[in-house]
């Protein structure tokens, strides 16, 4: 098989009986298969899709191992040259897959790639999580090509020429398997959130390019499975954000071209600085009475102490240096779009 298409399902059987049909459908003529792997959803899930879908492969999982540790065990046991990540809660237009991998055929040195995301509920604009294409600034605030904050552009075409990016979204994400192999899938301490960041910043960091391919694109509601005010979706982007930063911003900087001591250096600095940033929101959460954003913050600081992981200085020190990143932003978003700007790496 060349392409497997995996949606990793808990508890949203109302969206697998909404849009499989239509996906079963895109992938018709194409070495390629859908398959459902499930985290012991409790909704009846795996009922519908046994009465429903009987020829749908089903991959069952004994607990919610969360995005990371559910992809990690369903892919394990798929074998295909690409992997497509997909949630349950996106509609997909008939040809959506095909230019993701006539690009991957084409392209030997991209790692991943990924469609627009356009919002499912109004399709004239970009869907919050992945837009046209994930960036990442300074201090390791995501944002998109037609996203910043809670500032969404419409789709009016400006993102339709191909480009290399920071990160696609989990998604909707194509990855070569032997990529995702070799850099052993998803971080499993994310358990869920910007997993898929930490992946794209590893793969340009091996040298292989992240790239939007907007002659796809794909139609997402968003919130399928914590919706976007969640205490526990805040909690885990604070923590896993630094966790990023600690993954990957030395080797960075070694690449740039720093001595393993100024890279370390480098990024330690950078990490209490966003660190200190995330103090100043947690005080304006109290502030504001925002009580469960507040304690969110606190919570995912104790966590983040307990899952880090030091960076390796033979790890940094192994780091090639002829590495571009792509998608890079090196100011702070915040204040450009707090004014309502998004900002942009070609004007900038």
């Amino acid at each position: 098989m060349k392409t497997a298409v995996v949606i990793l399902n808990w508890n949203t059987k109302r969206y697998l009986r909404d849009f499989l049909p239509g996906l079963i459908a895109s992938t018709e003529g194409m070495d390629a298969e859908v398959i459902v792997a499930d985290s012991a959803s409790t909704d009846g899930s795996l009922e519908m899709l046994h009465h429903e879908f009987p020829a749908i492969r089903q991959i069952r999982l004994d607990k919610n191992y969360g995005f990371t540790g559910g992809y990690n065990r369903a892919l394990a046991q798929v074998e295909a040259e690409y992997y497509v990540l997909i949630n349950s809660d996106i509609e997909v237009p008939k040809d959506w897959l095909k230019p993701l991998v006539a690009w991957m055929d084409a392209h030997p040195r991209c790692g991943a790639c990924g469609p627009k995301l356009l919002s499912w509920h109004d399709r004239t604009r970009f869907e919050y999580a992945g837009a046209a294409g994930g960036l990442l600034d300074r201090y390791g605030y995501p944002f998109c090509r037609g996203r910043a904050m809670k500032l969404v552009e419409k789709d009016e075409g400006q993102y339709d020429t191909p480009a290399d990016v920071f990160w696609v979204s989990g998604a909707c994400l194509l990855v070569r398997s032997r990529l995702w192999k070799k850099l052993g899938g998803l971080d499993e301490r994310f358990f869920a959130h910007m997993e898929e960041i930490d992946l794209c910043w590893r793969l340009q960091l091996a040298g292989y390019r992240v790239t939007v391919v907007p002659e796809s694109y794909v139609y997402h509601i968003g919130g399928g499975t914590l919706p976007n005010d969640s205490p526990a979706k805040l909690r885990l982007n604070y923590r896993n954000n630094l966790l990023l930063l600690e993954n990957n911003l030395a080797k960075t900087f070694r690449a740039q071209g720093y001595s393993v001591e100024g890279a370390l250096g480098k990024a330690r600095r950078r990490i209490l600085t966003r660190m200190l940033l995330d103090g100043a929101s947690a005080v304006s959460y109290l502030v504001t009475r925002k009580w469960d954003a507040y304690k969110a913050v606190v919570k995912a600081h104790a966590e983040y102490w307990k899952l880090r992981r030091k960076p390796d200085p033979d790890e940094v020190a192994s780091q090639q240096k002829e590495v571009t990143i792509h998608g890079w932003y090196s100011k702070w978003m915040v204040p450009r779009a707090l004014a309502g700007k998004i900002p942009s790496l070609r004007s900038e």
